[in-house]
């Protein structure tokens, strides 16, 4: 089954042909360059460069695939969630694309999208399994009970893990993205030079707060910087890492988890790559896949076409 799948949840552009779980072609187009200088994603900006990108390379990712219209079986987009305007490009793109061809439409949860990308590098991966999505909007605790249908476990209550790294990136001056200098330093430095509070969050349930570890980790900073002493970015870097990598063992280990694929931009740390590894029966996409792309999206549209599950023409975009 052809199916051309469109992502624009945030500052990734990207178009893909998929056919069941193999990529045809994948084409993103970044924005990292055009948020860069204001040290983070502009959503106006995004939308406004989705905007730009979409049609050039929806067509690029035809090309590559050596396919025309004629020959797609569906549409595929990501509604929800993300960034409103970001949302809104790609699903009035991918509408409109289906109902000029004639195409059916598919609509797909950008979470499950995420998951959908160990299906591409891991041919025996299926349901039942826990799924640990971690990025710069999401960190999320799920249990695939199939291919299309999941129960929450746990969630973050407030800041994103990614969004914790970037934060705590900006503040010790590190250029944006974050995360990747961020895990560059911690290899370098001290992962026990500074205690951080935990991320797991000690209430009975499986839930995560990186607000507490992110104001720790700033506020360290700060009274440093206000008696005119230095720090060493390495240290702070490293330690933030490890209390990050602790949190999630918690979790996991807590859950008893037997079979886990781990996803989302996060999932490409090599200290956490490294930390999950522990686990017997563990799943990660290579780093190509582990950020937005249409390819993830594609293969997830493939199950829920399966399952019947195609959208209309009112189909808006939910953040």
């Amino acid at each position: 089954m052809l199916i051309l799948s469109i992502e624009s949840s945030c500052d990734e552009t990207s178009a893909a042909v998929t056919d069941c779980r193999t990529v045809r072609s994948n084409i993103i187009a970044s924005q990292t360059d055009i948020h860069r200088v204001y040290g983070g994603v502009v959503p106006e900006i995004a939308s406004r460069a989705h905007t730009e990108a979409i049609s050039r390379i929806t067509y690029e990712s035809l090309r590559e695939a050596d396919i025309t219209m004629n020959d797609i079986n569906a549409v595929a987009v990501t509604y929800t969630p993300g960034l409103i305007g970001a949302l809104l490009v790609g699903v009035n793109f991918a509408k409109a694309l289906a109902f000029a061809h004639s195409k059916p439409l598919v609509a797909v949860d950008h979470i499950l999208g995420h998951v959908a990308s160990n299906y591409i590098s891991h041919a025996g991966l299926e349901p039942p399994f826990t799924a640990f999505v971690v990025s710069g909007g999401h960190t999320s605790l799920i249990e695939m009970t199939s291919y299309t249908e999941y129960t929450v476990l746990g969630r973050t209550r407030d800041d994103a893990m990614g969004e914790a790294f970037d934060k705590v990136a900006r503040v010790m001056g590190l250029p944006y993205p974050g995360g990747v200098e961020m895990d560059r330093l911690a290899a370098l430095g001290d992962p026990y030079a500074i205690k951080f509070p935990s991320a797991a969050l000690n209430d009975g349930t499986n839930d995560f707060s990186f607000s507490g570890l992110k104001t720790a980790v700033i506020n360290y900073i700060h009274n440093i910087e206000q008696k005119g002493q230095t720090y060493s970015r390495e240290d702070v870097a490293a330690s933030f890492t490890k209390t990050v990598t602790d949190s999630i063992i918690k979790r996991l280990d807590g859950l008893c988890v037997e079979k886990l694929a781990v996803a989302g931009g996060v999932s490409a740390n090599s200290h956490i790559r490294k930390a999950l590894e522990r686990y017997e029966n563990v799943y990660m996409p290579p780093l190509n896949l582990c950020g937005d792309n249409a390819a993830m999206i594609g293969v997830q549209a493939y199950y829920n076409a399966k399952s019947g599950y195609f959208a209309q023409t009112n189909l808006n975009a939910v953040v």
